[in-house]
């Protein structure tokens, strides 16, 4: 009974991804399998609703600083933070050192903004275009770019997926960033000697910057519009709660809108709600976007998903999944299990929430304490459902930037970040076992 009902959500999820509706649909349709499960089980309409509703009062915060994140992503636009970033970010790239400084490049950023799409639309968007106009290889601009936007998309402070991975395992954020933090600088520095090497390979003509004038003609560039950057990594490091630095970021930014930019509260206001609309079309692509609107859909499948979790619980509904993966543990061990079950769980919900989410009540337990489930999640469920061709972490990049999918194949951080860190556990559960 337990696979049937699983069958069919997976069949909802792949039925929303071949015929391009929203995953929201297949999530409210799981939600109803399970709601019908639990009255199967003898739970009461009453309780069911209790249970669900426990599972979203678990993230509320979570789900506030989505939609204040939504809010800074348009707002940093408008305030010329990110044309800032990326204006003088672009005057550093040369032909030889095009995709180490690529993959730096859109790294550093997506550290600050926390998201891989608004990253790839704008960074990435600008050093892909350079690398075509150089003579790059589409695929390999497009798998340093690729693996540049998942470094912060994984540990930055802004990151909706590492706050609904703290969320999910009950940790701390900040102790979680700086962990992973720690783990990831192996990672990114072979990253960034592969690129280098192929970077050898490039042809070493003349890189255009035309592009990057445009953000100089429409945007007033100093340095007081880095003042909403500076606000997160400061008040990040000083651990002060999520709401509290994104607020403070978000009214920062709105004040040098007003000021520097020039723009009205109406138009602020929309901004923020709708998202940020460039005053030309030619920097539409790169720098439209942001808004509480555009959380709306991952608050969405945030809640849905997090209200399977106390159905889960009280029916055992994966009961004899786990005692299967219990099983595959014991030769795998329990990161290498995690990431096994990571990629068949990500390769059906296509999206990085759904996938954390299953996989921690899947793979939880398996861990000895709360933050290795965390470190283990973000290095395996966050950074494989990128490496799923047809999963919205990869697809929806790939689109924005225009390059092939044979991207991910040059993608080396999305697996050199579960290697080093399936390694790392390795030995750490082999010494422990031994003792």
């Amino acid at each position: 009974m337990e696979f049937i009902m699983l069958g069919f959500f997976a069949a909802g999820l792949i039925a929303c991804l071949l015929f391009g509706a929203s995953i929201v649909y297949a999530l409210l349709f799981g939600y109803l399998i399970f709601f019908a499960y639990g009255l199967h089980r003898g739970l009461s309409v009453k309780r069911l609703c209790r249970l669900s509703l426990d599972g979203i009062y678990g993230v509320r915060m979570v789900l506030v600083v989505f939609m204040l994140i939504g809010g800074i992503t348009a707002v940093w636009r408008a305030s010329g933070t990110i044309p800032f970033i990326v204006y003088e970010a672009g005057h550093f790239i040369s032909p030889e050192a095009f995709l180490p400084v690529t993959f730096l490049l859109n790294a550093g950023l997506s550290m600050l903004i926390g998201t891989s799409f608004g990253t790839a639309a704008t960074m990435g968007v600008i050093t892909m275009t350079i690398g075509n106009s150089i003579g790059v290889n589409p695929a390999w601009s497009g798998g340093a770019v690729l693996s540049g936007i998942y470094v912060g998309d994984r540990c930055s402070p802004l990151s909706t997926s590492a706050l609904v991975v703290a969320s999910i395992t009950q940790t701390d954020l900040y102790e979680n960033l700086v962990q992973m933090a720690r783990r990831a600088a192996i990672s990114c520095l072979i990253t960034c000697i592969f690129y280098g090497c192929m970077g050898c390979m490039l042809p070493h003509e003349q890189v255009n910057l035309d592009i990057l004038d445009k953000f100089q003609a429409f945007y007033h560039l100093s340095w007081i519009v880095l003042i909403p950057a500076l606000v997160v990594i400061v008040m990040s490091i000083a651990k002060i709660a999520v709401w509290k630095t994104m607020l403070v970021s978000l009214l920062a930014a709105s004040a040098i809108c007003m000021t520097c930019q020039s723009m009205d509260m109406k138009s602020l206001a929309m901004a923020i709600f709708n998202g940020y609309d460039a005053p030309d079309d030619s920097l539409a692509a790169m720098m439209n976007g942001g808004g509480v609107k555009s959380m709306i859909s991952p608050a969405l499948i945030v809640s849905i998903s997090c209200s399977y979790s106390g159905i889960f619980e009280e029916t055992n509904l994966l009961e004899r999944i786990q005692r299967e993966i219990y099983k595959l543990s014991s030769y795998l061990n329990p990161f290498g299990c995690t990431a096994v079950v990571s990629l068949g769980v990500a390769s059906v919900a296509c999206n990085q929430t759904l996938t954390s989410i299953m996989v921690e009540k899947l793979c939880g337990s398996l861990f000895p304490n709360r933050r290795e489930t965390a470190l283990g999640l973000e290095d395996t469920a966050i950074v494989i459902s990128a490496l799923i061709p047809w999963s919205v972490a990869s697809a929806v990049p790939l689109a924005a930037l225009g390059a092939p999918v044979w991207s991910m194949l040059f993608a080396f951080y999305l697996y050199l970040q579960p290697l080093a860190s399936g390694i790392l556990f390795r030995k750490r559960y082999d010494r422990k076992r031994n003792q």
